[in-house]
């Protein structure tokens, strides 16, 4: 791949070298007449390539400074380049200016000062590739040490979000072993099928809304055993919505916090509902419960601070969780993500 790169870098220079050497030579055409394109643009050309070669070997390959190049490419390969065109054909300006020795400055002087502020304005041209390309490499660096972070600080959210719902439900598994042996199995054959989908979740950062649907599932026949009678669940997602993308662990923990802060605490239990709309470009997901609302809850710890993180950290402004009590009581919450 970098051999391909540098070949194709190679490329790409020696087409501006010869856009370089044309507009000399026509240049020089243009001067001295047009009689004399063909000299002209063959010396341009010869004296060109000469040049751009001797900086390539002496410059990118044996990284020789820039000045000893200069040099190189001034005392070397403008003469031989000079050589090069009068045994292909073109005029010989050398041996013109070594005759008339004092006239010599008159067939030399252009040419030097064309070849340097060609030279310079390569130079000029390759130094700005090489700042683009540094920048181009750094701003790659910035870019995977930031997805870097972004995993590692969604790992550990995630991994915060599972302990107390887990020591729960074997707290209540344990207690019910004795008292109501059925009903502990089919809490742990629901916790079971809970934890299978929450690994498979946390493994994979490009879930589905499906997919966090059957985790939630799972989390709601878990909380039915144990609340039994007093929690009614009802889901209104449409099944073309399931196949959007959704991270994994975003709308688990608003169930989970609907059920520990608004229905728990209640006496008479309540409704927990699960909806999902799609609305202009915007996936608005919602779990409302008609529990003890916020004034009266305990606070939510880390489940909300969490969520907001974690949306920070996925799609920054451009995503919001929604916190509103309902009438008579309860709470809605509310994730309002962009759809790609």
């Amino acid at each position: 791949m970098n051999a391909s790169r540098r070949w194709s870098d190679e490329a790409r220079e020696l087409a501006v070298c010869s856009a370089i050497n044309l507009a000399i030579g026509l240049f020089f055409a243009a001067l001295g007449g047009w009689k004399m394109v063909y000299d002209n643009l063959l010396i341009s050309f010869c004296i060109g390539y000469c040049c751009w070669l001797t900086g390539t070997l002496l410059g990118g390959w044996l990284q020789l400074n820039r000045i000893a190049v200069c040099l190189a490419v001034l005392l070397f390969s403008v003469p031989f380049g000079f050589k090069l065109a009068a045994w292909l054909g073109a005029f010989d300006v050398l041996a013109r200016a070594f005759r008339v020795p004092e006239r010599a400055y008159l067939f030399l002087l252009p040419t030097f000062l064309v070849a340097t502020g060609a030279m310079t304005v390569s130079m000029l041209y390759y130094r700005s590739r090489a700042l683009a390309g540094e920048l181009e490499a750094t701003r790659r660096r910035e870019a995977e040490s930031r997805a870097a972070q972004t995993a590692a600080q969604l790992a550990m959210l995630q991994a915060q979000i599972e302990p107390h719902f887990l020591f729960n439900t074997l707290a209540n598994v344990q207690s019910l072993i004795e008292l109501d042996p059925p009903r502990a199995s089919d809490m742990l054959r629901h916790l079971n099928t809970y934890l299978r989908a929450s690994l498979a979740r946390s493994r994979n950062a490009d879930g589905t809304l499906g997919q966090e649907l059957e985790l939630v599932s799972a989390l709601l026949d878990i909380a039915a055993i144990r609340m039994g009678a007093r929690l009614r669940v009802r889901m209104e997602v449409d099944d073309a919505l399931k196949a959007l993308p959704l991270p994994p662990l975003l709308l688990q923990p608003l169930v989970e916090n609907a059920l520990r802060h608004g229905l728990e605490p209640s006496v008479a239990g309540g409704e927990l509902a699960v909806f999902a709309r799609r609305e202009s470009g915007v996936l608005r997901l919602g779990v409302s419960d008609s529990g003890v609302g916020i004034a009266e809850s305990a606070p939510a710890g880390v489940g909300l601070a969490n969520i907001r993180e974690r949306l920070a950290a996925l799609y920054g402004p451009a995503a919001q969780l929604r916190l509103t009590p309902r009438q008579p009581s309860g709470v809605l919450a509310e994730l309002l993500l962009p759809i790609a």
